[in-house]
């Protein structure tokens, strides 16, 4: 498959409906103006080993672009049904504040898997989820792939809808309509271009314009209606992709006129991109610096969802912030700090195993206001530099480690919004990567300082 699900932001409560740029708020609902937002994904390394869970993952974020794992990037809650397993959630904001949470019945990878049922959660505050169960869409011999609703305020209903093969031989989208999320009309094909599309993402009511992103060959492409009727959206957007991309998602900036699409790329495994525009009736994106954006660890096809800042200091508060961090570097940002057979380096992302690029950050050894690189994956070894290149050694309580293995975190000499590490005992000399592996070096170019400069993220 592959799969995605999708969102689109809601603008201010107050907003009239038929002008936001979606529908997960509910028109009418009495609810802080959102200033922040919600990721929900799975996780899923290349190996499909460590680092890899078919349950409900979230992350938080205050700017849509970079994100914060919950819960230490575990899952929050995971299917007791079907398959026992989720991929591609997604969150709805409904009618009444609450939210709803759909996925898709599917544990792992097994695309044959024959499904006629969604998962399906409660909740009002996404801290504690309720009334699980699947809702049944369909009789076909097939599955419901990436499962997404919104309202629709002329039926007075939520619509349902997913991927399945018909009898058309390939993947439509289909709809079902419900007002409860436990019972379901009858599928309705809702989009059929006459080729194979998986992954719907809707935008609804946009300037009176409803927008569909969905997954065409290895590419993301977006219709258009002026309708919410099945069958009357029209294909009019230029493809975006990445190699094999899917799972579109869009985002609407609550603080800017931008969009974001959000893809999720297979070539290799579950890397996000993101292109922006001003004007979504243009049909037209622009690929999104990858400085400016982080997924979470080992993410996989994500929603995105508004929410209240009270909302985002709740989650915090009940799931905690991540105990580790990762380190993107500046001037190659598809690549993080890892260690690899103990040697420091930063490698592109994803990285297998994950834990090897995670570290946490202690009080320096030396030097309690200074910083030391704790391994994630081998808790009693840490970064230090010997003949100026950083490995990844064991402990050894000697002043000589403990000083090799301290840094003083600073302005990044790049960007002051990102950090630099200057070395404790050879305090000219700062933590850069040269052809990929780190050292302790003089900084003097404006390439030295690029080389320097990372980000301090999850």
């Amino acid at each position: 498959m592959t799969t995605s699900r999708r969102h689109f932001l809601g603008l201010a409560a107050t907003t009239p409906l038929a002008v936001t740029g979606a529908l997960s708020l509910g028109a009418g609902t009495a609810h802080a103006a959102d200033s922040a937002y919600v990721m929900c994904y799975f996780t899923e390394s290349t190996s499909l080993g460590e680092g890899t869970d078919y349950g409900l993952h979230l992350a938080v974020s205050t700017d849509s672009l970079n994100w914060m794992p919950l819960n230490q990037n575990n899952p929050l809650v995971t299917p007791t049904e079907g398959d026992l397993g989720l991929r591609d959630p997604f969150i709805l904001r409904k009618q009444d504040g609450t939210f709803v949470v759909l996925a898709t019945d599917l544990k792992g990878t097994d695309w044959s898997y024959v499904s006629q049922y969604i998962h399906v959660w409660h909740s009002t505050d996404l801290r504690t989820f309720t009334g699980y169960h699947r809702l049944k869409l369909h009789d076909m011999n097939t599955h419901c792939w990436a499962p997404e609703a919104f309202w629709d305020a002329g039926r007075g209903r939520y619509a349902v809808v997913y991927s399945a093969v018909n009898d058309s031989g390939h993947n439509v989208i289909m709809v079902n309509y419900t007002t409860d999320f436990v019972t379901a009309s009858a599928p309705q094909v809702f989009f059929d271009p006459g080729y194979d599309v998986i992954d719907g993402d809707m935008a609804v009511g946009v300037n009176g314009v409803n927008y569909l992103y969905f997954k065409k060959n290895q590419t993301l492409v977006g219709a258009r209606s002026t309708s919410l009727e099945p069958g009357s959206f029209t294909e009019f957007s230029t493809a975006v992709s990445h190699g094999g991309t899917e799972a579109p998602t869009l985002v609407k900036s609550l603080t800017s006129k931008a969009w974001y699409l959000w893809g999720d790329t297979y070539t290799p495994n579950g890397v996000f991109y993101a292109w922006q525009t001003t004007d979504l009736a243009s049909g037209t994106w622009t690929a999104l610096d990858q400085k400016t954006y982080t997924q979470p660890l080992n993410s996989k096809h994500c929603g995105i969802t508004a929410i209240s800042r009270t909302e985002y200091d709740n989650l915090v508060a009940k799931w905690g912030s991540p105990t580790w961090n990762r380190l993107k570097s500046y001037n190659c940002p598809a690549r993080y700090i890892r260690h690899s057979n103990f040697v420091g380096r930063i490698d592109t992302y994803p990285i297998d195993p994950p834990t090897d690029s995670q570290w946490t950050l202690v009080p320096g050894l030396a030097d309690s206001a200074g910083v030391s690189f704790r391994s994630v994956s081998y808790p009693g070894r840490y970064l230090r530099h010997y003949d100026y290149q950083l490995r990844l050694d064991p402990g050894d309580g000697t002043s000589t480690f403990a000083a090799d293995a301290t840094f003083y975190r600073t302005a990044g000499l790049a960007d002051a919004g990102w950090a630099s590490f200057r070395s404790y005992n050879y305090p000219t000399r700062y933590i850069r990567h040269s052809d990929y592996v780190l050292r302790i070096d003089p900084i003097s170019t404006a390439t030295d300082r690029q080389d320097a400069t990372f980000q301090v993220g999850y």
